[in-house]
């Protein structure tokens, strides 16, 4: 071989080895400068495990610090893919065990991704049989589980949670920011064959959800409760609902709709029962509404209890409009017309007053606003203004037509008069502390005016105690306490916009006891039949929670002035000593 071909192999393997050397060097600058991040974020994935720590979700409690949610300890399933020797056979097991499409489960652990769920909050023996099926790939990670122990009890209240414990409805979901809390994470650090090897240090400890305390009296609400389910059934009734107030502060220490929901299991009721009927629902409150024409009656001095009205013995005119009575009457005092709830009487009071007073008066006594007691979906019902009324409308207003109202705007409206003639903003949110019991909010009764005086508080009740002693809403007269109230009966209005002769609201509104109200109370039924008058089937509800209800304050009291005497008698021994 000539010394020419030996040089010219020379350079070949040189040409070859440097172009080698330089195409390594351009990968390597191309490895460690333009890929670095990318490829350390990928070993990163492959060798370390992210793990949220979810925190506590916070508690509901009543007034007096009754638990009314629970956080169970469940287990939810998830899958590492890479890790699954046999995809086929485990996506067989868990379809039989789950009761899920088996095709779903396979493409799900056939995934690339490093981690997926399977099933979420699995029930207790379904998380141990998979415990014991030792495949390798799937895993149980401890989580909470929201839970309401009494069912449908105070279900329109508290609302429920969606898998993740977020808030979808009631205080769930207008304190879930409070309740929910900050969640942790720590890191798992795995080898390369994808076996965990130990847990690094939290670099996130979870802080709980903030707890909040209701001004629900748990005693009253399942009094409140009882009472609703016997009147709903035996009325056959198509809705129905009751709040309870305490009328010297707004505080809501009861409220419950017929039909309900069990909250644990949301889904399995229609929308119709999940609906908050006594905030949401508006309709023609018929005579209840009588007691703003009255109010403002004796408080513009127009009229005094004894002033003769001549009730034309059942037949009045207004416009073209002629008005009725149940029952005809002639001559009835002021007092009696409402005790007899006279529609031809207090439309005579409206047309002394004026329809501008009476309009002012309900708008005073919160009609046609919405409260914001703290629940979502309220409802400010309708108070048109006096440009939109009509002629025939003074005979319509004042008896509680061309106005729709809600249930709880009818116990904020009877708390009125029972506490003396102030409006006090309703709500059901006291308290939001945190678990050392410290407080991070607190909500004090707000007295928002004074609609009127105490003297014509005074009369109103006086008038609306013989409405249950001798007038329309006798069932509601008890032997233990005095009551007051009004019974209301409001045609339904039909799709075609006529006042329908079979359909009906019948209501009831009061204040317990007569002479220093502790209880302001509601009660509407939807379409009860066949019985359909307020004083029939609402003015017994009313009657039985005021009763029940009084006897077990009643209750509290002594036990808490004997508490407060026996401290007292410690204190003093001790002193003594």
């Amino acid at each position: 071989m000539s010394s020419t071909k030996r040089l010219a192999r020379f350079y070949f393997i040189c040409f070859i080895f440097f172009g080698l050397l330089l195409t390594f060097a351009f990968r390597l600058i191309f490895i460690q400068v333009f890929s670095s991040q990318y490829l350390t974020s990928l070993a990163s994935k492959q060798h370390n495990i992210y793990l949220e720590i979810p925190p506590q979700r916070g508690f509901i409690y009543d007034r007096n610090l009754n638990s009314l949610v629970v956080n169970l300890r469940s287990y939810s399933l998830f899958a590492v893919p890479n890790q699954i020797k046999n995809k086929p056979k485990m996506a067989s097991y868990l379809h039989k065990l789950l009761n899920m499409d088996e095709d779903a489960i396979l493409k799900k652990i056939s995934s690339k991704k490093s981690f997926v769920w399977l099933k979420r909050k699995l029930p207790d023996q379904i998380s141990v049989k998979i415990r014991d099926s030792k495949f390798d790939g799937l895993y149980l990670l401890k989580e909470d589980k929201r839970s309401l122990p009494n069912g449908v009890f105070l279900s329109h209240v508290l609302g429920f949670t969606n898998i993740d414990n977020v808030g979808l409805e009631g205080v769930e979901l207008v304190c879930n920011n409070y309740l929910k809390g900050v969640p942790g994470y720590a890191f798992f650090t795995r080898d390369a064959h994808q076996n965990p090897l130990r847990l690094e240090n939290a670099d996130k400890i979870p802080q709980d959800g903030y707890d909040v305390v209701l001004t629900i009296d748990r005693m009253i609400q399942y009094i409140a409760e009882s009472a609703l389910d016997e009147a709903y059934r035996k009325n056959n009734a198509k809705g129905t609902c009751i709040v309870v107030m305490d009328p010297n502060s707004g505080e809501v220490l009861a409220l419950a709709n017929r039909p309900s929901f069990d909250p644990n299991n949301p889904q399995n009721s229609p929308q119709e029962s999940r609906r908050n009927r006594a905030i949401c629902d508006f309709f023609e409150p018929g005579s209840v509404f009588k007691i703003v024409t009255a109010s403002a009656a004796l408080e513009e001095n127009t009229f005094t209890e004894s002033d003769k009205i001549y009730c034309e013995n059942g037949e009045y005119r207004v416009a073209n409009h002629i008005l009725h009575d149940h029952t005809s009457h002639g001559w009835l005092t002021f007092e009696e017309v409402i005790e007899q709830s006279s529609n031809i009487g207090v439309t005579k009071i409206a047309q002394q007053l004026g329809l501008e007073k009476v309009c002012r008066y309900a708008k005073s006594f919160g009609f046609g606003e919405v409260s914001n007691i703290g629940l979502p979906g309220e409802s400010k019902g309708m108070l048109k203004p006096l440009s939109a009324y009509s002629k025939t409308s003074i005979g319509a207003v004042p008896m509680g037509h061309e106005v729709t109202v809600t249930t709880l705007q009818l116990a904020s409206a009877i708390s009125v008069i029972a506490n003396g003639g102030l409006y006090y903003k309703p709500y059901i949110i006291k308290t939001v502390v945190d678990k050392y019991g410290e407080i991070i909010k607190e909500i004090n009764p707000q007295c928002l005016r004074r609609v009127i005086s105490e003297k014509t508080s005074s009369r109103m009740k006086r008038i609306l105690t013989d409405v249950v002693e001798v007038g329309t809403g006798k069932l509601a007269k008890s032997k233990i306490y005095s009551f007051g109230g009004k019974t209301g009966t409001a045609q339904k209005i039909e799709p075609n916009g006529i006042y329908s002769h079979s359909k009906f609201f019948a209501s009831f509104i009061g204040f317990a006891p007569a002479d220093n109200p502790r209880l302001a109370i509601a009660v509407v039924m939807d379409e009860p039949h066949p019985n359909y008058y307020g004083g029939v089937v609402s003015a017994p509800v009313f009657k039985k929670v005021a009763e029940e209800s009084l006897k077990y304050l009643d209750t509290q009291e002594k036990m808490r002035t004997l508490t407060e005497a026996k401290a007292d008698e410690v204190s003093l021994s001790n002193s003594r000593n």
